[in-house]
């Protein structure tokens, strides 16, 4: 009889974990997306922005996907295809039928999608009518329409005015009236308060009373969190009447969070333990940015010291997504590895070259920027290598199709003026993510040890190559005869 319930417990326990970790179904269809990947993402958090894989799903001939995942509030997920993207919240135990129609897959090859985006076409089947996507909708195209309808009344550069504002609220109150759903009841609240505080009709500390104070932290609402971090934006980094900058910058510099945590108390909104902790963070990823005044390094120990002593466990999952942000593709991080074919369809694999330095260029063949680059790598390469053999030069040409890099090297006049190791993307767009190649060209240095000494590597053209960090510094002649003058 006990084995017959334990067994009954361990089905019931595979059951609600199965259910669990797929509550939300996306299928659909796209119309010109054979072969391609379509991911879907999430914010592992509204503080750090860290995007997060929930699944994936390549297009097969019939052109069908399917996604999976679990949630247990509604979520603001991205539906990810290439550079493309789209955005809509999902919500616990709902399936959703999606289309994405006939689309352009090479608009990037014509524009920066990373300065003008577009967005993913995203067309959904069926939808309920009290659907949070719709009613989201339907509110901002009020308050869009009335804001363009009257537009020098809510521009801060002509001293906006208040009745329209009240105005606005008394129409959204009137078409889109408190619903059954809590969390589009929330997201109305929060975006007219962040309005509100933007063009300064009210005082921080009156939306802190309203909104912020005797209230939990919601962490998983992005709409609480934007009305939070406005609201407390520059509030300590910055100083104000309770709390000087020269505090922080030593604190900081002294590592002595305790007394950043005790001495932020005077200030009457920060009375309360777990929010004044919370604004502490947001000063501090405030801080790191702010590198006149703050010790990037010493703000990151800051930030480590909390995430370790911190008692509240969403202030510790917070603190480590921030430093995880910071530790990707900056100065001393490990480069991430890749496996790519070359001209003749060979994988080459990063890890072949260890022990080199290696410059690393992300270009385009049909771009004239980046050509000129590469003219200016080809001018220097044969004597760099003469005198630095521990030297590679590695170029990955991110045109989508393969054929563009093969003819240029293979079919033009130049081609062969180009004789190093030339990659092909592989239409690999998590590797441009992973190296944040937003624009081409894009150079990144990787040290014999697999590092980068960079955050930001220098192009040919500004003379990097001409004193590379992989040349031993020595005195010159001139250099010389003045120091012994």
């Amino acid at each position: 009889m006990i084995k017959k319930h334990l067994i009954g417990l361990w089905v019931f326990i595979l059951f609600t974990t199965s259910w669990a970790q797929t509550n939300i179904r996306i299928h659909g269809t796209a119309a010109n997306g054979d072969g391609r990947t379509i991911e879907l993402y999430h914010y592992t958090d509204q503080f750090s922005h860290q995007e997060e894989l929930l699944d994936k799903s390549v297009l097969s001939n019939s052109q069908e996907f399917e996604l999976k995942c679990f949630a247990r509030y509604p979520m603001l997920v991205f539906l990810q295809v290439e550079n493309y993207s789209q955005s809509f919240y999902v919500e616990p135990g709902r399936d959703y039928e999606v289309v994405i129609p006939q689309f352009d897959w090479n608009i990037d090859e014509q524009q920066n999608i990373h300065l003008a985006p577009i967005a993913l076409p995203v067309e959904f089947l069926q939808l309920p009518n009290d659907d949070i996507n719709i009613l989201i909708n339907r509110f901002d195209l009020i308050v869009d329409s009335f804001i363009t309808a009257n537009r020098t009344a809510f521009d801060i550069k002509f001293h906006p005015q208040k009745q329209y504002y009240d105005k606005l609220v008394k129409l959204v109150d009137k078409q889109l009236p408190d619903t059954e759903n809590e969390f589009f009841n929330r997201y109305k609240r929060y975006q007219l308060a962040t309005l509100k505080y933007n063009l300064q009709f009210d005082t921080k500390r009156n939306i802190y009373n309203q909104y912020i104070k005797s209230q939990p932290i919601l962490y998983f609402d992005e709409n609480y969190m934007t009305l939070f971090t406005t609201l407390f934006a520059n509030h300590v980094s910055l100083g104000n009447k309770y709390i000087f900058p020269h505090q922080m910058v030593r604190w900081i510099e002294q590592g002595n969070l305790s007394m950043m945590v005790d001495s932020m108390g005077v200030d009457p909104l920060l009375r309360n333990e777990q929010l004044r902790e919370l604004v502490i963070l947001q000063a501090l990823t405030e801080a790191y940015f702010n590198g006149r005044a703050y010790n990037p390094e010493k703000v990151k120990d800051m930030i480590e010291l909390l995430a370790q002593n911190t008692k509240f466990g969403d202030h510790r999952v917070l603190a480590q997504a921030i430093l995880k942000q910071y530790s990707t593709n900056e100065k001393g991080s490990e480069a991430p590895t890749f496996e790519l074919p070359d001209a003749d369809k060979n994988m080459v694999d990063l890890a072949s070259f260890q022990g080199k330095w290696i410059y690393l260029s992300f270009i385009r063949v049909t771009d004239p920027n980046s050509i000129g680059e590469i003219e200016t790598i080809a001018h220097f390469k044969d004597s760099i290598l003469a005198k630095n053999p521990n030297v590679e030069f590695i170029t990955i040409s991110c045109d989508r199709e393969f054929q563009k890099m093969y003819h240029f090297l293979k079919n033009t006049r130049k081609g062969s003026h180009y004789n190093w190791t030339w990659l092909h993307f592989n239409n690999d767009f998590d590797l441009l993510r992973h190296y944040q190649v937003v624009s081409f060209p894009t150079f990144i240095l990787i040290d014999p040890q697999g590092r980068l000494p960079y955050s930001v590597t220098p192009s040919p053209s500004s003379g990097f190559l001409i004193s590379p960090p992989w040349v031993e510094k020595t005195l010159d002649e001139d250099q010389q005869f003045f120091l012994r003058q």
